[in-house]
């Protein structure tokens, strides 16, 4: 599965959240230090859901990177959260 699949079924089941993009924006980092060629490094995520409204920015941030795992965060050189 592409790592946009993989994003977002792992946000989708960690939140059901009423709202969710996933943007992959490596184009904009072709040749940039993490570009690693594969197309797939620099992603941006939108996501409106219930179940982080209550949280602190920090424990957003945190609850979001836990969900989308080491398998995930392992394969990306950076990571643009938008959370609501």
């Amino acid at each position: 599965m592409a790592l946009e699949g993989e994003i977002r079924r792992s946000l989708q089941e960690a939140f059901d959240p009423e709202r969710l993009e996933v943007v992959n924006e490596s184009h904009l980092h072709a040749g940039h230090a993490g570009d690693d060629g594969s197309g797939e490094s620099h992603w941006r995520v939108e996501i409106a859901a219930p179940a982080l409204a209550e949280m602190p920015r920090l424990a957003r941030h945190r609850a979001v990177h836990a969900a989308l795992g080491p398998g995930i965060l392992g394969r990306i050189h950076a990571l643009s959260l938008d959370i609501r």
